[in-house]
């Protein structure tokens, strides 16, 4: 008989009792914009870019592909709010009901078993940020992105929006106008993190919007490994996430990226993520996406340098009422270069798992390697399941590989095991563990744990 985890719900769906020190009108405008920079005392190189970016975002379209955004109104969402926390770098000093909140993520056990530093964003603002002290040492630099862009505003500068401009589409002008949050990880030249960092990122207030900025820069020869959860309560009103990765892999350097988002199913998940890696670099996404309404997440990695790398595993979860479309872009610009992509979806209760990816080699990359497999499962015949995976390739010196499957769940399987002892749903849940193993290994174990009992937790709730 299959072990059945005992699943709390509320653990993930609470709503924090946290007091706000500010809160904006809905809406985005100049008069906000400046408020904002001005409160956080940026230079005046970061306003003006918000400024920009804020025509910019007046002037755009709507992306013409994807999920539907028709029920989602920019003019009702509030783009800044501002927890009644002082940000802080002792657990202790964190005020009690915002301990409370991250405790029941389990956010501070984690960083005392398994990682080397925690940012924790509450709505706008990181609220808690610390690392272990021999990283600070070895000139690591973990900071939450305003005090990055106070203390080391040259460095910052340098890769801030350099990756994503800022008219690469709406949602990227929306995010540079009024970013807020965020983690700035710099790790020097040779220098290998043995333990991940994590950003975990929760939205508390109805009707918000969260818009945190990511940047790693990895220099020649470090390694790190980085972590982002990401969680909200429900509400009766539409949210708003469009925040913003960047991540600069240098000359044989390793970066590995682990987002669990779990967003509530009021949410449009909105996000953009994005990599450039240098010669012999290595790049790696792994995610799991099982929340929102609606997603439209795509990470991009640019192998620039002669030998680069990229490997991009996803589960994607459509439950009902979601619509997810997901993908990973590669594009390789230099020879032997190589990428794997493997993303797997499920479908469920009537949910749309969409996969949308684009791989491209250049006619530079000459002798390069690359490989595309997507999956899909459905477990109903009410869910839909798409794939659109755009290959160019411009030389004939390269090896390509694709792979495409989508189809249901197979009822000789759920009949052999149900002949077994197991009840449908236990049957069910064990052939989603054996379909999406592969991404869940490259997890760490405790990440691996509550992956997979968020799964099992939307199967119990859609099969019942």
């Amino acid at each position: 008989m299959m072990e059945r985890l005992i699943i709390d719900d509320s653990r993930f769906n609470f709503v924090p009792k946290v007091k706000t020190a500010y809160k904006a009108p809905p809406g985005l405008d100049e008069k906000l914009i400046m408020e904002i920079s001005r409160a956080k005392d940026e230079p005046e190189w970061m306003l003006k870019h918000r400024l920009e970016s804020l025509k910019v975002f007046n002037e755009w379209h709507n992306p013409r592909f994807g999920v539907d955004i028709s029920g989602l109104d920019l003019g009702k969402i509030v783009s800044y709010i501002k927890p009644d926390a002082k940000k802080s770098t002792s657990w202790e000093e964190v005020p009690e009901e915002v301990k409370e909140a991250f405790d029941k993520l389990g956010i501070p056990e984690a960083e005392r078993k398994y990682l080397a530093g925690v940012g924790a964003q509450l709505d706008s603002e990181i609220v808690y940020q610390n690392m272990k002290k021999e990283l600070e040492k070895m000139g690591v630099i973990f900071l939450d992105m305003e005090s990055a862009v106070r203390e080391y505003p040259d460095l910052v500068k340098k890769y801030f929006m350099k990756l994503v401009p800022i008219t690469d589409h709406k949602f990227a002008a929306l995010h540079g106008a009024i970013w807020s949050g965020g983690t700035f990880l710099y790790v020097p030249a040779g220098v290998k993190i043995p333990m991940p960092l994590q950003a975990y990122f929760l939205m508390s207030n109805p009707g918000m919007g969260q818009f945190e900025h990511t940047i790693i820069v990895a220099e020649e020869g470090s390694e790190v490994t980085f972590i982002e959860g990401c969680s909200a309560p429900r509400y009766n009103i539409i949210n708003l996430h469009a925040g913003m990765v960047e991540i600069y892999v240098k000359k044989g350097a390793k970066v590995k990226y682990l987002t669990i988002q779990n967003w509530s199913k009021n949410t449009y998940n909105l996000n953009t993520k994005r990599s450039i890696v240098d010669e012999e670099g290595s790049m790696t996404w792994v995610s799991g996406s099982l929340g929102s309404q609606k997603t439209m997440l795509y990470p991009m990695t640019i192998l620039k340098g002669k030998g680069a790398r990229a490997e991009s595993m996803s589960i994607t979860y459509a439950g009902p009422g979601q619509h997810m479309d997901t993908g990973s872009k590669v594009v390789h610009l230099a020879p032997y270069t190589s990428s794997i992509v493997s993303a797997k979806s499920i479908s469920l209760g009537g949910g749309w798992a969409f996969y949308r990816g684009l791989l491209k080699i250049t006619k530079e990359a000459v002798k390069s390697k690359a490989s595309v497999e997507c999956a899909a499962l459905m477990l109903d015949n009410r869910s839909k399941s798409d794939t659109v995976p755009i290959i160019e390739v411009e030389t004939d010196r390269a090896d390509v590989g694709h792979e495409a499957r989508i189809g249901r769940i197979g009822e000789d399987q759920i009949f052999y095991l149900m002949s077994r002892g197991l009840s449908e749903q236990e049957a069910k849940a064990m052939i989603v563990k054996g379909f999406v193993e592969p991404v869940v290994k490259e997890l760490p174990f405790e990440y691996a744990v509550e992956l997979n009992k968020l799964l099992e937790l939307e199967i119990e709730k859609s099969i019942g």
